[in-house]
């Protein structure tokens, strides 16, 4: 049984102390394949937490702080860690959740209107552009609203405010995220039935924690921290202190 113990006990490889610093997608797929079975357990946390249709914004956030943990490479408890953010970003997160699904309703409905009518006249195609880009700058507001929503406790305007500043200093990381949970979503049309399991592994998880690495960055800018040094915490403190 020598082998059996070694197996688990024995050292691992370690890290070269002169490898470069990854970032970018390389460091997206190391924490990834760090953190997968992580993700899998929390995508099954996130779909018993919003089965009842109103936790769906408090899961949502409850699963946004944990994948920041991820991001920013702490330790997490992942049961505990989950509970005590949705309970703790219950209400902040279901009244954001209602103004943005309006405020986003409102512009595919616009979008989709303007997409109808300007067949006919094409006149029509310059409020159909402003509605694309202000559905898309929505889209993107709330990705950057909801990561800094669970790094800082911030008033309602205030963090409306620097979510505005993160979405306009650096839009692409987030459209990035946004493309790539769409086409999560996408492989699991084009190969169902083969993907049927996908949304109840790694959907939700993975898609939120590609936000969360797409707009820490811009997160970390807009609160004005400095991202190379370790702060002292609170027990529910979410601050970025790690760049990436």
């Amino acid at each position: 049984m020598q082998w059996l113990r070694d197996m688990w006990t024995r050292e691992g490889p370690g890290i070269s102390k002169d490898a470069p610093k990854k970032t970018g997608l390389a460091l997206f797929a190391e924490i990834f394949a760090r953190e997968w079975w992580e993700m899998v357990k929390l995508n099954i946390l996130f779909i018993l937490a919003a089965m009842f249709v109103v936790t769906i914004p408090a899961a949502l956030a409850a699963t946004a702080c944990v994948c920041l943990a991820f991001v920013e490479d702490r330790n997490t408890y992942l049961l505990r860690d989950f509970t005590e953010a949705f309970v703790r970003y219950f209400w902040r997160a279901s009244a954001w959740g209602l103004a943005l699904t309006a405020a986003l309703g409102t512009g595919v409905y616009a979008t989709a209107a303007y997409v109808s009518a300007a067949r006919d006249n094409l006149v029509l195609a310059v409020p159909l552009t402003v509605s694309i880009v202000v559905t898309g700058f929505i889209a993107v507001l709330a990705c950057h609203l909801i990561i800094l929503m669970v790094m800082r406790d911030l008033p309602a305007f205030r963090l409306l405010r620097l979510a505005a500043i993160a979405s306009v200093l650096r839009p692409l990381p987030a459209l990035a995220a946004l493309a790539f949970v769409s086409a999560l979503w996408l492989a699991h049309i084009i190969f169902y039935p083969v993907s049927v399991f996908m949304p109840a592994t790694l959907n939700f998880s993975l898609g939120m924690f590609a936000v969360a690495f797409g707009v820490h960055r811009a997160a970390v800018m807009v609160l004005a921290l400095p991202i190379a040094t370790h702060e002292k915490r609170e027990p529910h403190a979410r601050d970025a202190t790690q760049n990436i």
